[in-house]
């Protein structure tokens, strides 16, 4: 399986899913999953489909369309089609030794689309928080210490226990990584 036959196969998969929840698509959407600058077979005019879509969608509003698309899409063919979904991963393999669009929008995965055991890890590290913060106030109680002292140490642990705890640091990854692969894409249509 080459590159275009990949885009061709994960496009035809996500367009049927798009028809399935009635969701809309236009053709430059439909297009620009083939998007990318390094691979002229699959993605011919990369400049102009840029513009063009830049002219007509939001960016932002797309890729997490798109995004939820593929994962369901994923989701349905892992169902019924094990075969079709080996497929989808041959697919997505033969993407990743490439610079290709439609891996970011593949590698981004909304909040919904989170594991259940993700919920449950978010639980435990908010009782653990909970739990350390009540031993830290018991202690102190017992044995007199002054936490006016130690207040602003207490409030930089808690604040980031606290955003740690709210999935804060990764979804600042995740925003980096969009936002670099973004200007990585854009420096090189300079050149």
């Amino acid at each position: 399986m080459n590159t275009k036959q990949a885009k061709d196969f994960l496009a035809q998969q996500t367009t049927e899913q798009a028809a399935l929840e009635k969701v809309p698509l236009s053709p430059v959407e439909k297009r620009m999953m083939y998007f990318t600058e390094s691979d002229s077979v699959s993605c011919e005019n990369p400049l102009e489909l840029n513009d063009e879509f830049e002219a007509e969608c939001d960016t932002g509003e797309y890729e997490v369309k798109i995004a939820r698309l593929l994962q369901h899409a994923y989701d349905r063919l892992r169902v019924e089609d094990p075969e079709r979904k080996r497929m989808w991963d041959q697919a997505v393999h033969e993407l990743r030794k490439g610079d290709h669009y439609f891996l970011v929008l593949w590698d981004l995965k909304g909040p919904s689309e989170r594991p259940r055991r993700d919920l449950f890890k978010l639980l435990g590290v908010g009782l653990l928080v909970a739990v350390g913060i009540g031993t830290a106030a018991v202690l102190a109680a017992k044995y007199n210490i002054d936490l006016e002292h130690y207040r602003k140490y207490v409030l930089i642990v808690v604040t980031g226990l606290v955003l740690l705890a709210t999935g804060f640091f990764r979804l600042l990854t995740r925003i980096a990584v969009v936002w670099y692969h973004r200007r990585a894409t854009k420096g090189q249509y300079r050149d």
